[in-house]
Order: C-alpha cells, then sequence, then structure tokens
C-alpha cells in the first residue's frame, strides 16, 4: 500500500513501499529510528549521530550543514531524512532520491516526526513512544516537591550564549517540571542572549555543558550571580547534554537528568 508523507517543508512525499536503505542527518532522527527497530535500515548517519552504540559503525556522510553529497548517493538510499536544507534536498531530488524534512523545535514537533515515522513503516511504534516519552516527563516532575516550584532557571544551549527559550522543546520540559525560565518567549527559539540579560535576571539555577563550565566565572559580571556564588551550577556531561538537547526518543530521561541536577543543588527546599 502506498503512503504519503507531508513533510515539514510542506512537500508531500509518495512512498510506494516501506523504505529498506535510509541516510539520517539528525542524531534525533538517528535515535528515533532506532527507537521504533529501524536501526538495521541505516546506512549513513550524520557526524554526531552517536547514539545507541550500534550506529558508531555506520557510514558517516557529514553533518546536515556539510553533508558529504558523493558519499551519499553511493550508499544507494531509497529515502534520506534531514532537517531543512534546501539545496542539498533540491539536489538529492534532481537525482531521483527521495527526501522527508523534520524539523524538531517542539515537543510536538517529535511527536509529529514520531507520526510521519509510523505512516512511513506503516506501524504504531511512534505513537506508543511518544506515549512512553511523556509518561516518564510528568515522573520526572512528580519527583520534584512544591518547594522546588517556580525557580528561575537558565539554560545555555551552546556558547554565544545561545539560551532554551520556553517554546523550545527544552524549555517545555521545565514547563511541565514546574521552574521558571528567565528567557523570554517572543525572542525566538534558541536566541542569542546579551550576557547582560542574564546577569540582570540573576537565575536561581544555571545548567550548561561541562566543557562550558570552567568559562561562566570570567564572563563579566557573571561571578556575582546568586547561582554561580552558591554553587547552583549544573555542568552536564558530554552524555548527559547529548540526552537533553536532543528532541528524540530520550527526552524522558532529559527531563528526570534536568530533576536531578534541581535536586542535587538543594534547590527542593
Amino acid at each position: 500500500m502506498a503512503a504519503e508523507i507531508m513533510d515539514d517543508r510542506g512537500v508531500k512525499i509518495a512512498l510506494s513501499s516501506a523504505p529498506t536503505r535510509l541516510v539520517s542527518l539528525l542524531p534525533s532522527i538517528t535515535e528515533s529510528l532506532c527507537a521504533v527497530g529501524r536501526c538495521d535500515l541505516i546506512v549513513g548517519v550524520d557526524e554526531y549521530s552517536n547514539y545507541p552504540s550500534r550506529v558508531k559503525s555506520i557510514a558517516r556522510v557529514g553533518s546536515a550543514l556539510s553533508p558529504n553529497l558523493e558519499l551519499i548517493i553511493s550508499l544507494k538510499p531509497d529515502l534520506v531524512l534531514m532537517s531543512s536544507n534546501s539545496r542539498l534536498s533540491q539536489r538529492l531530488e534532481h537525482l531521483g532520491i527521495k527526501v522527508i524534512v523534520i524539523n524538531t523545535v517542539h515537543s510536538s514537533d517529535v511527536r509529529e516526526s514520531l507520526s510521519k515515522l509510523d505512516l512511513i513503516f506503516r506501524s504504531n511504534l511512534g505513537q506508543a513512544l511518544w506515549k512512553s516519552i511523556d509518561s516518564k516527563i510528568t515522573e520526572a516532575s512528580q519527583t520534584l516537591p512544591n518547594k522546588s516550584k517556580n525557580l528561575r532557571v537558565y539554560f545555555e544551549v551552546s556558547p554565544g550564549p545561545y539560551a532554551a527559550d520556553p517554546k523550545s522543546f527544552i524549555g517545555e520540559t521545565l514547563t511541565r517540571l514546574g521552574v521558571s525560565n528567565i528567557v523570554p518567549s517572543d525572542i525566538g527559539d534558541f536566541p542569542k542572549l546579551n550576557p547582560e540579560f542574564i546577569v540582570k535576571e540573576n537565575p536561581d539555577l544555571i545548567i550548561i555543558s561541562d566543557n562550558n563550565y570552567s568559562d561562566l566565572i570570567k564572563r563579566p559580571g557573571w561571578g556575582e550571580m546568586t547561582a554561580i556564588r552558591k554553587n547552583r551550577v549544573c555542568a552536564l556531561t558530554k552524555e548527559q547534554s547529548d540526552i537533553v538537547v536532543r528532541p528524540g526518543p530520550r527526552m524522558g530521561e532529559g527531563a528526570k537528568i534536568i530533576a536531578q541536577c534541581i535536586l542535587s543543588k538543594g534547590l527542593n527546599s
């Protein structure tokens, strides 16, 4: 039975049969494919895909922004899954390779991406997975007592500084955990902030990757912030960061990591 999928460009892609040779150009898509039992169909992944461990042996085809087109073509995929990159998608489609663009900025996008996988593979595993993710986020929120609610949190996604805004999937997780995001909701997804704004907002808790942690106190004025003076900074390991910042099947685990961060800093009392 043929399937027709509307991707996040608004383009309809017709699939006469389920694909058997996949290239994934996003770590979150790679994880989602494996989580719905399609790891064995992946013949190429982006350079950042590293989970589950079995994908480490799959051919690397560059990144979404800098793909190796010749290598992708040589793998003879019947479907490439990627985020928005109009130039690459057009070139692949010109060569007769089907492309489905999936963007996952919000939690609803993640749910929709899993629905697309269900359509592609004629299954309901994606929606079952979403229910599990949603349940785990709820469980994480229930580990936090009311005393820890309404904490003001700054979540730094990457240097710049770029932050998780309230409408992003990370920001939505913070909201479900009951904490407050210092970033306004009207300045775009994962916005670059003025460092002085963060100092002025003086968050109760900072969450950042550990490779950027040592830089914090060197930033002008940051050493005077409450979170830094009281050691209320959670420096996520590389593994933890991968879990928390990827909009995919481990979002529930990401919520638990954030909840554990709050509890570990004594912010539950």
